[in-house]
């Protein structure tokens, strides 16, 4: 299994660099004098620097002309994205954007009506069992086999890529400690609540070491405190060579940890790119809404306005 236990020599030094670098002049405008509306955090500044870094590096993922339709609805059109050796790419849309349809086909649950995905230079649906050994999957509303126990259930989960108990046992209990989760897994997995039960699916995803982990919505009821512990995971997964594809609505949480972004509206990738790229010199969270069109106010709610008006 991957050491997550440090982080690469060069970017704690662009850390180090951008919390200790001096102003070098004194501003000569109102204008200048203005603070920098988005001041880089240690967190981001590594995303950054990691981006930099996997842009040089072999491609790990590629979806090609990604395509789903039901009917007469197209859920994806002629999706086209990358990702790099050791990046950290969030995929962000509206609800029904088609985000959960695209990371299903990505990760071999859900066939495209045409199109190609490539982990590496396997075809994920020309050969799907290669294919899913480099890959960790936590899948929207995945239903566990949740009256094994979480031992069981992880177990399970590393037989099934092959493994041998040996290997399960040790990389089952370093997954249990590092999620928080070593105290429950006597338990069985029905009786956790939602937010370990997803975690317990993520260290499932995680325990055969794969190349990419397809995730979606991996924070979604998860305590601020574990979501810290789990961003902390995946960054040193990231750091250490792995690659993430995440879907999220927390823009904020995309913004800090990611490296790159691809924004999805109505089944069409809309923009994509280097997460400073792409919200161009705003927030992500104002990009994003100006790019979907979500700050219209909504109308038709006239009637709600006043209601409780006295006469």
């Amino acid at each position: 299994m991957r050491s997550y236990d440090h982080l690469a020599s060069n970017e704690v030094a662009a850390v180090q660099e951008e919390q200790l670098e001096p102003e070098e002049t004194a501003p000569s405008t109102a204008a200048e004098a203005r603070p920098e509306r988005h001041v880089p955090v240690p967190s981001v500044v590594r995303a950054r620097e990691r981006g930099k870094a996997a842009s040089q590096r072999p491609l790990v993922l590629q979806t090609q002309m990604l395509t789903k339709v039901y009917g007469n609805l197209v859920a994806a059109n002629n999706i086209s994205i990358e990702a790099r050796e050791g990046s950290f790419v969030g995929v962000v849309g509206p609800n029904g954007a088609g985000k959960t349809t695209t990371l299903s086909m990505i990760s071999g649950l859900n066939r495209p009506t045409s199109g190609r995905v490539l982990v590496g230079d396997v075809n994920v649906w020309k050969d799907g069992p290669a294919a899913k050994r480099l890959i960790g999957s936590l899948p929207d509303r995945l239903r566990l086999f949740d009256r094994l126990t979480g031992a069981q259930l992880l177990n399970y989960a590393g037989v099934l890529q092959g493994l041998d108990s040996q290997t399960v046992a040790s990389r089952a209990d370093d997954l249990a400690q590092a999620f928080g989760l070593e105290g429950a897994l006597g338990r069985a997995v029905q009786s956790y609540s939602a937010g370990m039960q997803k975690k317990i699916a993520l260290a499932c995803s995680m325990i055969h070491s794969p190349q990419l982990l397809v995730l979606d919505e991996p924070f979604e009821t998860i305590d601020p405190v574990s979501a810290a512990n789990v961003t902390e995971i995946l960054e040193k997964f990231v750091e250490s060579g792995g690659s993430v594809v995440m879907s999220s609505h927390s823009l904020d949480l995309i913004q800090r940890v990611c490296d790159h972004v691809v924004v999805i509206n109505d089944g069409d990738v809309i923009a994509q790119g280097s997460v400073d790229d792409v919200r161009d010199g705003m927030s992500l969270e104002e990009r994003f809404a100006k790019l979907t069109q979500q700050n219209e106010t909504e109308r038709g709610l006239e009637w709600l306005h006043g209601s409780y008006d006295s006469e």
